[in-house]
């Protein structure tokens, strides 16, 4: 699944290349693919005729601000949500590019480009919001997200309160969405690594200096895979079908079996909650 580095690589590149444009039209064609509106027409009538003035990230989420070309600065402005889930992908293309089977949704613009989002596992969403609601109200998910690493207000007191009561593995806790917002299992497991902490340490058992660090080391890792242009593992490509850096540069993460870049103890892979979770045994204490 994207994570924070690859839709922050995804929203800078719509940002360059969608911003001030008008949508002309749209073409759904996996109707599950929007989830709110629920009649597909009032979707493709909301964002139609409509130009992106900015594009936002929250979490996992991007969120496109829309304005009607001629609109007074104070008119509320709409919002288009998308959530790539597992395997979404937005590409920008041009018109003619031969449509890809897993394509479900295209945003036509006024220059014979287009905004196509490709799906192969079909978890990914749309949202149109109207300028009468707050994204939050639609989309339920963002009423839910914590912090963002790079907001100021994630600083390290923050991080203690959210983990100082609970139980579960620090690596289960660091995945859940109203811990940490944007974090997710790739770089998860880098923090863990470069804070020293073992994945299956409860929470609980955390002393203030291990928080200290994880708190650095979770801003620097994705500081990091933004840098790099994200990560990919399997299909991650960014706005111009190009994949991301950070794959080779991972301290542990998809390393099992390989040697420690630090150490030289070999890497361990164990499950969590059904997820995998990679680490040193020699650096992870």
């Amino acid at each position: 699944m994207p994570e924070l580095p690859e839709v922050e690589t995804v929203r800078r590149g719509l940002n360059q290349f969608t911003c001030h444009q008008k949508i002309v039209g749209a073409d759904v064609l996996l109707h599950r693919t929007i989830a709110y509106p629920h009649a597909v027409n009032d979707f493709v009538t909301g964002i139609q005729g409509k130009a992106i003035a900015t594009w936002h990230r929250r979490g996992k989420y991007l969120l496109a601000e829309l304005v009607s070309p001629v609109s007074h600065p104070n008119t509320f402005k709409s919002f288009l949500v998308v959530h790539l889930r597992m395997t979404g992908q937005l590409l920008w293309l041009h018109r003619q590019k031969p449509l890809h089977k897993h394509a479900r949704v295209r945003l036509f613009f006024d220059n014979e480009q287009e905004l196509r989002f490709v799906d192969q596992r079909t978890f990914g969403q749309m949202w149109w919001v109207p300028p009468s609601s707050a994204p939050a109200t639609i989309v339920a998910g963002l009423a839910k997200l914590a912090a963002d690493p790079f907001s100021q207000e994630f600083t390290v007191d923050y991080l203690a309160q959210k983990l100082q009561t609970s139980r579960r593995p620090i690596k289960t806790a660091l995945l859940d969405q109203s811990v940490v917002a944007g974090l997710g299992n790739i770089y998860a497991d880098e923090a863990l690594f470069l804070s020293g902490i073992q994945p299956a340490t409860p929470c609980t058992h955390l002393q203030r200096q291990q928080i200290e660090r994880l708190q650095k080391a979770i801003v620097e890792v994705l500081t990091t895979g933004i840098e790099a242009g994200g990560t990919t593992f399997s299909n991650f490509l960014n706005v111009k079908g190009i994949n991301g850096n950070y794959g080779g540069m991972a301290w542990v993460y998809n390393r099992a079996g390989k040697t420690c870049r630090v150490c030289g103890h070999t890497i361990e892979r164990i499950r969590l909650a059904g997820r995998s979770s990679h680490f040193c045994t020699q650096c992870q204490q």
